[in-house]
């Protein structure tokens, strides 16, 4: 049985497996790329609701897990070496699940970088662009009387999105026939915009066809569907 008592975020979030690897999430765009890399390689895994909404992922034992305080974290019980792993910040716990599996990421090194980079691409761009411009639609931000600044988010979103578009054509997926964690990084954002967001209008999604054909089939897929239920709300 592993010893996982090291971690004081499994005081908050007892493990009731503590075999298995142990998420800390929401089904946000970020969390659900845990969530989704999980389902998606078979992993066995513990979800643990971490309620954003009231500042639970900045009390005492998730901030020893994460210092910044964000969704999602993990411990795996089998780290490197067999010993438990703290990892957070999810561009990081999808690179590590692809090693550990050997999963969702091309085996050639050229391939290996070439996918590492778009997933950075959505960590630096997609994710904060999107996320900004969510604030300005949806929530706090749209009291703001001067428009620039949402507009400005419009704009460079999508931007991205023809990013997106024109890295698309001809492919199914972003590495092109192989489904991989650049693709597990981007479908939640995305998918986000246009649903949660509500900017399916105010940025042309229609516009952006590769886009749109991508999205729908990273949606049909079984463990993109279970993951982003994952942890369930209710």
């Amino acid at each position: 049985m592993s010893d996982l008592s090291r971690f004081p975020i499994t005081r908050r979030w007892p493990a009731q497996h503590p075999e298995r690897i142990q998420l800390y999430s929401l089904n946000t765009p970020n969390g659900v790329k845990a969530s989704i890399m999980l389902e998606e390689t078979g992993l066995a895994y513990e979800p643990h609701l971490v309620d954003i909404m009231q500042n639970e992922s900045h009390t005492p034992e998730f901030l020893s897990l994460n210092p910044n305080g964000k969704i999602p974290a993990i411990i795996d019980p089998d780290g490197p070496g067999g010993q438990p792993l703290g990892l957070f910040e999810s561009g990081a716990i999808l690179l590590y699940l692809a090693d550990k599996t050997g999963q969702f990421i091309p085996a050639d090194p050229a391939g290996r970088w070439e996918a590492i980079q778009w997933v950075f691409f959505q960590m630096a761009s997609i994710g904060p662009m999107f996320g900004q411009l969510g604030f300005f639609n949806k929530f706090g931000g749209k009291d703001i009387a001067d428009p620039r600044p949402k507009q400005r988010y419009v704009d460079e979103s999508r931007r991205l999105l023809g990013v997106l578009d024109a890295r698309l054509d001809g492919r199914t997926w972003l590495m092109g026939d192989d489904y991989t964690i650049a693709d597990i990084a981007t479908l939640g954002w995305v998918d986000n915009l246009i649903t949660f967001y509500e900017a399916r209008e105010l940025v042309g999604f229609d516009d952006f066809a590769h886009v749109e054909a991508w999205l729908r089939c990273g949606l049909a897929r079984p463990g993109v569907q279970r993951g982003l239920a994952i942890p369930s709300r209710d």
